[in-house]
């Protein structure tokens, strides 16, 4: 009778979580459509004459590869976002995987997952290179809406009663040796989204 009771109690956790990221609004591409699950986009500055879009970068000679700015003008690769709950749209301050489209040259996973924290500046970086794993939300990303362009988060949604606080941050721009990287816990960049 308990165990019946958890599945039951599980399952309503489950329906609420979803009918309430289905309340958000939803966040929209350049033409004024609603992101989609499993189609591409490319990730652009909301701000002209900085940065091309997302892309893979090679920051110190080996894998993984980080996530990056590619030069001016450049759209840079695609990617696929992936509600954390089923949805069919991406909506505004909901949890999301995201992955570039195509290979990489290491041959590994192009899923964004939050890295390790440069100690001089004590920015993360955003790496690629392992598959996600549903018990860790180092995966986990939102968009929220800053008046027209959107900034990318990392500050993973508690799906359990009790879930330790994460430090939570907004991903900008940090120029490393000639290399564009987006890192978390510095001012927010904003972006615009494309469909590819």
């Amino acid at each position: 009778m308990l165990r019946m009771i958890g599945s039951l109690s599980f399952i309503w956790l489950l329906m609420a979580i979803s009918t309430a990221a289905q309340t958000q609004p939803p966040v929209l591409d350049a033409d004024g459509q609603p992101l989609r699950s499993g189609v591409e986009y490319y990730v652009l500055p909301g701000v002209t004459d900085v940065a091309g879009g997302l892309t893979l970068v090679d920051r110190n000679g080996s894998c993984p590869l980080y996530v990056g700015f590619a030069p001016i003008g450049s759209r840079g690769i695609p990617v696929i976002f992936t509600p954390r709950v089923r949805d069919t749209i991406i909506r505004e301050s909901r949890d999301f995987t995201v992955e570039f489209s195509g290979a990489s040259t290491c041959v590994q996973s192009t899923a964004w997952m939050v890295g390790e924290e440069n100690p001089e500046t004590a920015r993360r970086y955003i790496v690629t290179g392992t598959e996600p794993r549903p018990p860790s939300t180092l995966w986990y990303f939102n968009i929220r809406n800053n008046g027209g362009v959107y900034s990318l988060n990392w500050c993973p949604e508690c799906l359990t009663p009790n879930c330790p606080r994460p430090r939570c941050g907004a991903a900008g721009l940090v120029d490393e040796n000639g290399k564009n990287l987006l890192v978390l816990d510095g001012p927010a960049f904003p972006f615009i989204f494309r469909r590819a």
